[in-house]
Formats: C-alpha cells, sequence, structure tokens
C-alpha cells in the first residue's frame, strides 16, 4: 500500500490533477461572488466544492501513507500547509459564517506554491530573504530620512501639500520610489519655483529605486540560487541512501542465498 500511494502521488499526471483542481477551485470560487451566478447554479457551486475537497482529503491521505515513516510527512513545512488548509476547510463546511468560509475557501489556491516546484523554490528564497530584509530596510530607513528632512526644509515652502511636513515629504517618497508620477506630478511643479530642484529628485531616485531596490532583488535572486543548490544536495543524498538501501537488499539476498 505505501508503495502504490508513493508511485501515485510521485507521478506526473496526478500532479498536473491536482494543479487542475486548484484552479478549478479557484474558478468556482470567484464565480460564487456573482449573486445571479450563484443563485442559478449555488447548488451545483457547493457539490463540486465538496467534491474537490474530498479528492485533496484522498491526496493528503495519499502523501501519509507514501512518507516513511508517517512523521516524515510533517517535518516538510509545504505538506503542513497543505494539511492544515485541507483541515481548517472541513471545520467551517456548513457554517453560518459565509465570508469565513469563502475566504478560508479560496486559500486553496496557495496550494499551488506547494505544489509547483519553482513557485516553492521562489517562496523558499523570499524567506530566506527575511533577516537580510531588515538591513536593507534599515537602510532604505536612512535614505527616506535623510531626504525627508532636506525636502522639508528646501520645498516647504514651495510645495507644502508634498513637502509641509516629514510625514508628507516622507509619503511623497514613497510615491517617487513606486516610480508613479514621479516626474510630472511632482519634480516639475517644484521645478517651476525652484529650478534646481532636479537634483534632488534625480539624486533620490538614484539612492531609493535604482540602488536600495535593486539590492533588494539581487538578495532574492542570491537566495534562489541557494536554495535550488540545497535541493540539489538533497536530491543527492535521498539517492545515496536509496542505493545504500539497495545494497543492503542485494546483501541480505545473497546471505539468504549462502545460507540455503
Amino acid at each position: 500500500m505505501q508503495a502504490w500511494s508513493k508511485r501515485v502521488v510521485e507521478n506526473k499526471a496526478f500532479q498536473n490533477f491536482i494543479i487542475a483542481l486548484i484552479l478549478l477551485n479557484a474558478v468556482l470560487i470567484g464565480m460564487e461572488t456573482y449573486p445571479s451566478l450563484y443563485q442559478s447554479y449555488g447548488t451545483i457551486l457547493q457539490v463540486l466544492d465538496i467534491i474537490i475537497l474530498a479528492i485533496f482529503t484522498i491526496e493528503i491521505a495519499l502523501k501519509l501513507i507514501a512518507s516513511e515513516p508517517t512523521g516524515k510527512f510533517f517535518k516538510d513545512g509545504w505538506n503542513v500547509f497543505d494539511f492544515l488548509i485541507v483541515a481548517f476547510s472541513y471545520i467551517f463546511v456548513g457554517s453560518t459564517y459565509v465570508t469565513v468560509l469563502r475566504i478560508l475557501r479560496v486559500l486553496r489556491l496557495f496550494r499551488t506554491i506547494s505544489v509547483i516546484p519553482s513557485l516553492r523554490k521562489l517562496v523558499n528564497a523570499l524567506l530566506m530573504t527575511l533577516p537580510s530584509l531588515g538591513t536593507i530596510m534599515l537602510l532604505l530607513t536612512i535614505v527616506f530620512y535623510i531626504f525627508s528632512v532636506i525636502g522639508t526644509v528646501l520645498y516647504s515652502d514651495v510645495s507644502t501639500e508634498y513637502f509641509g511636513t516629514i510625514q508628507h515629504t516622507a509619503l511623497t517618497l514613497f510615491q517617487m520610489i513606486t516610480l508613479e508620477s514621479w516626474a510630472s506630478g511632482v519634480m516639475r511643479p517644484v521645478m517651476e519655483e525652484a529650478p534646481y530642484s532636479w537634483i534632488y529628485f534625480v539624486s533620490f531616485i538614484l539612492a531609493g529605486s535604482f540602488v536600495v531596490l535593486n539590492l533588494f532583488v539581487g538578495v532574492i535572486v542570491n537566495n534562489f540560487e541557494k536554495v535550488e543548490a540545497m535541493e540539489s544536495d538533497e536530491e543527492e543524498d535521498d539517492l545515496k541512501e536509496e542505493i545504500s538501501q539497495l545494497r543492503r537488499e542485494i546483501k541480505e539476498l545473497k546471505d539468504y542465498m549462502k545460507n540455503s
């Protein structure tokens, strides 16, 4: 039973089937947000949702059976995530709290992360970035504060709406760092009163957007490479373990044949 379950859950067709079900589940939940569709097909949508949930339950059960030992299933954070998503769906089945139920059901779409390897690698890389993110955020905060003070001192009289206080200036800088209308909406009106203000704006864009944010992207890319290297090492370890087990079985078979 364990060997059969392992073949099923590792089968590419089965994995694609689960991905298709997750996407179908998302479409069905989206359809429920249209009152006219829900009134006409509400019963059918609910039945389909129960069927999908049952299939997800069978998938989790097969993964539990395929794990050797069973406790190994819960050592993988993604398996725990899948288990909790399905478990909470059962808790609120038939609940009168329709909003809570719909939110939990749409959270099943997050399962695409656990079943698609490339997405899983990306999320793992983002999680590994969190410690470095604190340092980058500190650097970004320092840059924001320096430019907020400079902008307030220089341009509070020119544009009170954007640079009247440090809070207003910081919010303006946040808009600028997104590169949303920073030139036409903020810089050029200020330049009409202060022609050399472009130096301030261009300096902040270079420091905030092109340096700090690209530093953040660089950390993510570096951690993504680390995740790939770690997964390659794990695959090599699993392969070595399987080879060692195969050698032990062959040795046991030889010993049995000699004794016979």
